[in-house]
């Protein structure tokens, strides 16, 4: 987090979503690649209400998100993982619930034998970096009666992407029957565009970035969802 342009778009769009709730934020900002140096990922970390984790490239502070996801799923702290952050969440969740003790994304490891994070088979062989991104706006269908339903209040959406890495099918039935829920997906195709931890109050991830779209009269309802997440943990956090 140390260049802070970069995630303009991201800290404005939950200020819309909380100027919406009524509420001021109050934004705490950890560099990822210090976390996992911390004896402790709890005193690291802890004392908010929910955490975001935004998109990026390359390896710088895998770890560190790995540790972060992993303690706010187990804590049931409202999370909110964008494009890489979404990545990071299925990864940590194949490696801690699963058992997939060596899934990662071949961005960061180009060689695991469990790549639950990959490019698309067809772009393998593709040469040019460039060509393997996927951009613009993309249509997706969203499952019934998940978080992300209930937050856009329909099951088709449009969204825009930039990325080059997407969540490997191949794990889908793993992952699903311990309750990784992929709520969204791409219209015409499989590809996960959303995805949810059953039995956790809040806790989503998406591989477009919603923060391009959010507006202070019209904040993203992701956005909106993710900040009414805080407040429900805040108000049942003694203390708070």
């Amino acid at each position: 987090m140390q260049h802070q342009d970069a995630y303009k778009s991201i800290l404005e769009s939950l200020e819309h979503g909380a100027l919406a709730a009524g509420y001021q934020l109050n934004i705490r900002k950890f560099e990822a690649d210090k976390i996992e140096h911390n004896h402790s990922v709890e005193e690291a970390i802890k004392g908010c209400d929910g955490y975001l984790i935004p998109g990026g490239f390359g390896e710088r502070g895998w770890n560190g998100k790995i540790l972060a996801t992993k303690y706010t799923r187990e804590n049931k702290i409202p999370h909110f993982g964008i494009c890489l952050g979404m990545q990071v969440m299925a990864v940590e969740f194949a490696r801690n619930v699963v058992g997939i003790e060596d899934a990662n994304s071949t961005e960061i490891e180009p060689d695991t034998k469990n790549p639950v994070i990959s490019l698309l088979s067809e772009q393998q062989e593709v040469q040019d970096v460039g060509g393997t991104m996927r951009l613009g706006a993309y249509e997706c269908n969203i499952k019934p009666h998940t978080r992300a339903a209930e937050a856009y209040k329909t099951t088709q959406i449009s969204e825009r992407h930039r990325h080059r890495y997407e969540f490997n099918n191949r794990y889908k039935e793993a992952l699903e029957k311990q309750g990784f829920v992929l709520s969204g997906t791409l219209e015409g195709g499989s590809l996960c565009e959303i995805s949810e931890i059953k039995d956790h109050p809040w806790m989503v991830g998406v591989q477009f970035h919603p923060e391009f779209k959010s507006k202070p009269t019209e904040p993203h309802p992701l956005f909106c969802a993710f900040v009414q997440a805080m407040i429900a943990y805040q108000n049942k956090s003694p203390g708070k």
